[in-house]
């Protein structure tokens, strides 16, 4: 039985001080956890168990001259790391048979920050190609189940960082989100799971979907845990622009409750049409933990969010189409042989390297930004992009959290959903957030009435305030308790 598979930071840390365990132990039985459980799963595409061991090895010897801490905040703990985010000697495919073979010769901040604090880095995780998905069917390696499920999705795009903490094969995963991808799979997963705001970590070294919307984050099964990384992450970062001073503790006001707290409802989002019931009792039920915590709850107004989803699959796609334009077969990158010309080589390569959405996408994009069309849709998104950010600055006037639904629905089968517009309606929740900017998270508010399985409520916090969201969410997680491991991972069992 793996003893460290339902275990937190602080539990980790806890048996490493008193040397009831070392480093090394931790990382060795995280590796066979994957090793056993990921042949029902697959969340991983990649383990790393040299890197893993060698890492373990500094944990150790902090330990043995007594300063465990120097090892840093995460020490000892096992992370993965989704598969668009550059590591040293590893692939970083995107789940693209287009990088199948790219090996990174940099590592990503993200990632440096991580084990810089003493992180275990146990693999590289499954996702949708290129970002591009809902469900982490996309992936051109398989996809990854839900391991509340493993008849069901685990979302996407970062399905499978969600997934491998769900089922207990790592502590901590770093995902990426653009319109999503965090939030809505840590919903179907049932975990935590934090899209900072815009600017708070790097994005250098992450292989690029939508620049102005992807932001990294991690996932969890304790509130406290993801603080702890969001800690390790964030801060300003040479190598990316975008980036801020972020110094923030995000483990500083966690146990300061919601007593007084004004907490922004919008109703817009509870009658949406395609919300499901048993997920909006639950989202309701927290709504009314909180109430009772002491939280004042205020009706507030988002009017163009509404037209979110619409703007977002106009600059989603345009940036997409620019930033995917270096996947030219030149110089890495699948290359189909045999071609005279130079204009037959891109034109297979990329027709074949590229999975159904992806070149979806691609050509969406290159539409969008075509002479004559750009004036009528790209300019129209962006200005109702500065009208959304708009209304979200006017919302958080009034309120410092604002509380919705993280998906409409629970997970769904493989293969349940085949139209891309269908699909699209999974992040109805998310995507405005993203376009605006600020911080969102997804906290696991129990089991829906009807399916039985994992509900996320959606806390959104103002520009750079994603302590307010993590303060609430860990109000939420004193009623709730802490993310379990899914039951057929629980007590040493790998998905029987």
């Amino acid at each position: 039985m793996n003893v460290f598979a339902s275990m937190d930071v602080a539990s980790i840390q806890a048996g490493l001080a008193a040397k009831e365990f070392s480093a090394r132990e931790v990382a060795e039985a995280s590796l066979a956890r994957v090793a056993a459980a990921d042949e029902k799963v697959h969340a991983f595409l990649e383990t790393t168990e040299e890197l893993a061991l060698r890492a373990a090895a500094r944990v150790d010897e902090a330990i043995a001259q007594g300063n465990l801490m120097a090892a840093g905040a995460l020490a000892g703990v096992p992370v993965a790391f989704k598969d668009n985010m550059n590591l040293e000697g590893t692939h970083t495919t995107c789940s693209s048979r287009m990088l199948e073979n790219y090996v990174s010769p940099y590592t990503a901040t993200c990632v440096a920050r991580i084990i810089d604090a003493g992180g275990i880095p146990v693999g590289k995780t499954n996702m949708d190609e290129f970002a591009f998905g809902s469900s982490t069917e996309t992936s051109a390696f398989g996809c990854t189940s839900n391991p509340w499920d493993l008849g069901r999705v685990p979302g996407g795009s970062s399905g499978g960082s969600a997934a491998a903490v769900a089922a207990g094969e790592c502590t901590i995963s770093l995902g990426s989100d653009t319109g999503g991808s965090i939030r809505q799979p840590a919903s179907f997963c049932g975990v935590v799971g934090v899209k900072p705001t815009y600017g708070t970590v790097s994005r250098y070294g992450v292989v690029a979907f939508g620049s102005s919307l992807d932001q990294v984050g991690p996932f969890s099964r304790s509130v406290r845990d993801a603080a702890l990384a969001m800690n390790a992450l964030s801060g300003r970062d040479a190598l990316d622009c975008t980036s801020q001073n972020v110094t923030c503790d995000f483990t500083a006001n966690l146990d300061e409750g919601v007593r007084g707290m004004r907490i922004g409802v919008v109703r817009e989002f509870m009658e949406a049409k395609g919300l499901q019931p048993e997920v909006k009792a639950k989202v309701e039920e927290a709504i009314a933990k909180l109430e009772e915590m002491g939280a004042e709850i205020v009706e507030v107004e988002l009017p163009n969010a509404h037209a979110a989803i619409s703007a977002y699959y106009v600059l989603g796609p345009c940036e997409a189409f620019s930033n995917l334009a270096r996947f030219d077969s030149v110089r890495y990158g699948y290359c189909d042989p045999g071609h005279k010309d130079l204009g037959g080589q891109y034109e297979a390569s990329r027709a074949k390297g590229f999975g159904a959405e992806a070149r979806r996408r691609i050509m969406l994009g290159s539409y969008l930004l075509s002479s004559g069309v750009y004036e009528k849709y790209y300019y129209p998104a962006q200005q109702v992009r500065t009208l959304i950010t708009k209304d979200y600055t006017e919302a958080f006037e009034k309120v410092s959290c604002i509380i919705a639904p993280a998906a409409p629905r629970t997970a769904f089968k493989f293969g349940e959903i085949s139209e891309p517009a269908e699909m699209y309606l999974s992040d109805m929740y998310t995507i405005s957030i993203n376009i605006a900017g600020n911080g969102g998270m997804s906290m696991p508010v129990g089991l829906g009435a009807d399916t039985g399985l994992p509900v996320g409520t959606q806390l959104i916090a103002p520009p750079f305030k994603d302590e307010n969201m993590l303060r609430v969410a860990a109000a939420l997680e004193s009623v709730y308790g802490c993310a379990p491991v899914a039951p057929a991972f629980a007590d040493g069992k790998v998905g029987e």
